[in-house]
């Protein structure tokens, strides 16, 4: 679950203040690769696959609390998705209510073939759907009632396959009930889906193989777990080489207060554990991925008056990421990329990220980043 709000194309005071989050943003893709410490994918000196037991480095010590708060926040999670809300209704924010930008007509057409069940009980934003998804193996991380598993279940097809996650056995028992259902929707022989009742920290230990997934999707949960640091380690393990990592979190403006974080509710809403902006380059680049890609950012709004007022100045905003796990290749090079076209809902052109759009057949494209 995590934060939608307004688009980032909307008019008005909102709309201003999305699009300076938005420049910030940008503002950290473009200066974090001048950080004389952290080095570009091409060259950097990345963790191999197999190297589990990573350390933990001081630095990095606020991305985690201790191991008793990290099974209390469980506990906390697994009851607000439980027992506490029933739909998407009973939210407190509008975190979990607004996709940040227009829902493609293809993307609207599988998710009516999603069960209403299981759309009720969706507390997603964003949009979590990558390009080109034909025949890949998707890990969705934090899959909850699993729309979004049997949305791509669609995209992947019969030889592909979607493995949804997730810590709370109530969500992962009504995703697993609609599976038939959803098999004989889709006209599919046999099930391309599983769910598995577990925690995204342990991926390994939940039974997600090294280097076995094209693409992982995470649709706004990473903010409910303690040590966010943790869960991207083990979902670059998980991924093959080429792979990456789509997904919608929600950050904020500030050191998250620990008053804020020791706020049940607030955590459940996605705001309590909401990771700092600039802090998603500095892990992502130590586990090894490349620099953080931005593909669109939203402004988070609370309804609720008195959980106004226990976030003070804190301000949040969902926003959707895409990280690359690349092989050591040497040093990055400049290099000319021409969109051929042929991807479903990317006729005329190809959105890479919120610097580049391809159009199709145009040999202006530039790409320069690593």
């Amino acid at each position: 679950c995590c934060g939608g709000g307004r688009s980032v194309r909307g008019r008005g005071l909102g709309a201003l203040l999305v699009l300076l989050l938005l420049l910030l943003l940008l503002l950290l893709l473009s200066g974090v690769e001048g950080l004389s410490q952290v080095q570009e994918c091409g060259d950097r000196e990345s963790p191999g696959p197999s190297q589990r037991g990573h350390p933990v480095y001081p630095l990095f010590s606020r991305f985690s609390v201790s191991a008793p708060r990290d099974a209390e926040i469980h506990k906390d999670v697994q009851n607000y998705y439980g027992n506490v809300l029933k739909t998407f209704a009973d939210l407190q924010t509008n975190a979990c209510v607004t996709p940040a930008t227009l829902v493609p007509k293809y993307i609207r057409e599988t998710l009516k073939n999603v069960h209403e069940d299981v759309t009720s009980r969706y507390y997603g934003c964003g949009l979590v759907v990558p390009e080109r998804l034909e025949n890949c193996q998707i890990l969705d991380l934090g899959c909850g009632s699993g729309r979004d598993c049997y949305m791509l279940s669609q995209l992947v097809g019969e030889k592909g396959h979607v493995t949804g996650i997730d810590m709370t056995k109530a969500q992962v028992e009504v995703a697993k009930t609609f599976l038939e259902y959803h098999m004989k929707k889709f006209g599919f022989q046999a099930p391309n889906v599983t769910f598995i009742h577990g925690c995204i920290e342990k991926l390994a230990e939940a039974g997600a193989h090294q280097e076995s997934y094209d693409i992982a999707v995470s649709n706004c949960v990473i903010n409910l777990v303690p040590n966010k640091e943790q869960v991207l380690r083990e979902v670059y393990d998980t991924l093959k080489y080429g792979g990456e990592l789509y997904f919608s979190d929600v950050y904020a403006n500030l050191e998250v207060p620990e008053d804020i974080k020791l706020h049940k509710v607030l955590w459940g809403e996605c705001l309590g554990g909401a990771l700092y902006w600039k802090d998603l380059a500095i892990i992502a680049q130590k586990i090894g991925f490349c620099p953080p890609r931005l593909v669109t950012a939203s402004l988070i709004t609370v309804q609720n008056k008195e959980l106004e007022s226990v976030l003070g100045d804190c301000r949040f905003v969902s926003a959707t990421f895409r990280l690359f796990k690349l092989p050591k290749t040497g040093q990055a090079k400049r290099c000319q990329a021409v969109y051929k076209g042929g991807i479903t809902g990317h006729e005329k052109e190809l959105i890479f990220d919120a610097n580049f759009t391809f159009k199709v057949n145009n040999n202006n494209n530039n790409c320069s980043r690593g």
